[in-house]
């Protein structure tokens, strides 16, 4: 066993006995403990338990890779994700819990005055939480492959035990005290190897400061900034200039940035959560601790995108474009290159038969013709994939075992968080929203309780047999699932609150038109959606041909949201105004309690 192995093993198993060991500490006895965890968290502890929940797999793993990869491009993730919890914090998280229900689809039931508008709500919440668990789950699987040396598979099975001994045992009450300590592990492993790495390019030992500061080459200062540098490097592979690409066209820029910041405010594991504090105004402050505490690894997730691929390349790359020692001997390949390979998530093809390894654009036809001269076939790193970024950046950067193996742990804390808070939300709105709201009322407290747990089995079940076929890299699966909440869940929950006059007929419109055309822009330009082994691939840079507007499927959400909000109002107008206690209802939930009253000066 290596050093590395050793470090591995003795960090994630420490972990996981801690999460364990609270789940069992924190087990709940009541639906209440089980849904909200008996609606007394502290603001703070809400607010780190609401990060790690919110910070998943695809924050901690694929976002700095889509940032790697993808450059300025990228930045639509920074701003969809952290934009949609301003969202949240001012114009939904207060009045919902002030509400006071367990659930989204509770509220849009009671609101509504519609249990076809709560069927129709579970339905909309489990498409875009089984969506958003597969990255979860592919998460899991690529750090037990690559550093516990499991198959991915397995790496699945142990993953999904380790979510059922927490989750279906401590119900939100266990998950939120695992989810802070998740958080801590989490935020150390994302933050520690950044400064290291930040130090070793730039000697300055705060990423977000790195990031901007000057690149030192062999010890000393090379006169080209980070940036510069990572500029210089990938244009002379035929790349596009880091600090200028963008995804797409502007409009889609602009309609994916929408998408997950709407989608955010729409998710319901996030949106429970708010329900867990003692009062209103903890929703609020939850709100802004969970901004804190978000901004410690979105502001560092930049810094590790551009170092990350700075390293991959400066490894592969070793000196003037061209000439025959420019390129990295594959047969000197660095031990972290070789167990990637072992993984099939990086992959190398000699097509020249010169034992070196050319990574290049061979996409850019002026690139692929210079390349030509050189004796060059075409690209060789056949397939990088995005999600080993963040994991493999250590390695590449030679950092000590035990930063390598903080970040497993971390990599894992995230994925098994989300994962845990997005189970918890099917499993409620399945015995909460189904069993107890709609088809066996009078069931006692007990058996909702079984139900609930029974549920989660179930969900652990159907999203590790999603995951173990996962459809594409784990940040694009998460894009369509903030897409599908966009489309559906936010539009339902601004009317509910803010629009008196919206009624049951308009909220069910709006929920199935919205869903129903986002889901047939996926499957147009996806192609079958939730078969597993079927491709379902991040749309690289450019345009899809007959995308609509230039949109991707990824940021058609926003699209489907607009569609959502015209047939909800269309088909409000025309029809009967709620009832006047419904009315009444909603003009209560927007007014602060106490206003109004008389004050003593």
């Amino acid at each position: 066993m290596t050093e590395l192995d050793l470090w591995t093993y003795s960090v994630v198993g420490a972990t996981f006995a801690l999460y364990i060991g609270i789940a069992i500490w924190a087990r709940a006895g009541t639906t209440g403990e089980f849904y909200v965890a008996g609606g007394g968290i502290h603001p703070i502890a809400n607010g780190m338990a609401t990060a790690a929940d919110w910070m998943s797999a695809a924050s901690f793993i694929s976002m700095a890779g889509l940032i790697a990869f993808n450059g300025y491009g990228a930045s639509v993730f920074l701003m969809g994700w952290t934009g949609g919890y301003v969202l949240l914090a001012l114009l939904l998280a207060p009045y919902l819990r002030k509400f006071g229900k367990f659930t989204v689809p509770e509220f849009i039931g009671d609101r509504y005055y519609s249990q076809s508008a709560r069927i129709v709500a579970v339905i909309c919440l489990i498409l875009a939480s089984i969506t958003y668990v597969i990255g979860q789950m592919k998460g899991i699987g690529v750090a037990f492959s690559r550093f516990l040396e499991v198959p991915y598979d397995m790496g699945l099975y142990i993953g999904m035990a380790i979510v059922a001994v927490y989750a279906v045992l401590g119900g939100m009450k266990g998950i939120t005290y695992t989810q802070i300590a998740q958080y801590v592990v989490l935020i150390f492993a994302y933050t520690v190897p950044a400064v290291f790495i930040s130090l070793n390019l730039t000697g300055n030992p705060i990423p977000q400061i790195g990031l901007g500061g000057d690149y030192m080459a062999d010890g000393g200062a090379s006169g080209l900034t980070l940036l510069g540098k990572l500029d210089q490097v990938v244009t002379e592979l035929g790349f596009k200039e880091y600090t200028t690409q963008v995804m797409g066209s502007t409009l889609n820029m602009f309609a994916y940035t929408l998408s997950l910041m709407i989608g955010t405010a729409g998710l319901p594991h996030v949106i429970i959560r708010f329900f867990t504090v003692p009062k209103v105004r903890d929703a609020r402050y939850s709100a802004g601790w969970a901004l804190v505490f978000i901004a410690l690894l979105y502001t560092t997730a930049p810094a590790v995108g551009a170092m990350a691929r700075l390293n991959l390349m400066d490894t592969i790359q070793t000196g003037p474009i061209g000439a025959e020692t420019g390129n990295l001997a594959y047969d000197e390949r660095p031990d972290w290159f070789k167990k990637w390979e072992e993984t099939g998530l990086l992959q190398y093809e000699d097509k020249n038969g010169d034992g070196r390894i050319q990574y290049y654009n061979d996409k850019d036809p002026e690139f692929a013709a210079k390349a030509e001269s050189f004796g060059w076939k075409g690209n060789e790193m056949v397939k990088v994939d995005r999600d080993i970024m963040v994991l493999a950046n250590p390695e590449i950067a030679n950092l000590p075992a035990w930063v390598i193996a903080l970040v497993v742990a971390g990599g894992l804390a995230a994925a098994l968080s989300t994962a845990a808070g997005l189970l918890l939300a099917i499993s409620s709105a399945i015995s909460h929203d189904l069993l107890k709201g709609v088809f066996a009322k009078g069931i006692s407290e007990k058996t909702e309780l079984m139900a609930g747990r029974i549920s989660m089995i179930v969900a652990i079940l159907v999203a590790g047999y999603l995951g173990l076929h996962p459809p594409g890299f784990a940040a694009g699966t998460v894009a369509i699932a903030f897409g599908l909440a966009a489309s559906s869940i936010f539009p339902v929950l601004m009317m509910g609150i803010f629009a008196k006059r919206m009624n049951r007929a308009g909220a069910i419109a709006g929920m199935v038109s919205g869903i129903t055309v986002t889901l047939l822009y996926v499957f147009q330009h996806k192609g079958i959606f939730f078969i597993p082994g079927t491709e379902f691939l991040m749309p690289e840079l450019g345009m899809g041909p007959d995308w609509f507007l230039g949109i991707s499927p990824n940021a058609f959400g926003a699209v489907g949201a607009l569609v959502n909000f015209a047939v909800a109002i269309l088909v409000s107008t025309v029809t009967a105004p709620p009832p006047e206690h419904i009315q009444h209802l909603v003009e209560d939930v927007r007014v602060p309690r106490g206003a109004g009253t008389a004050v003593d000066h």
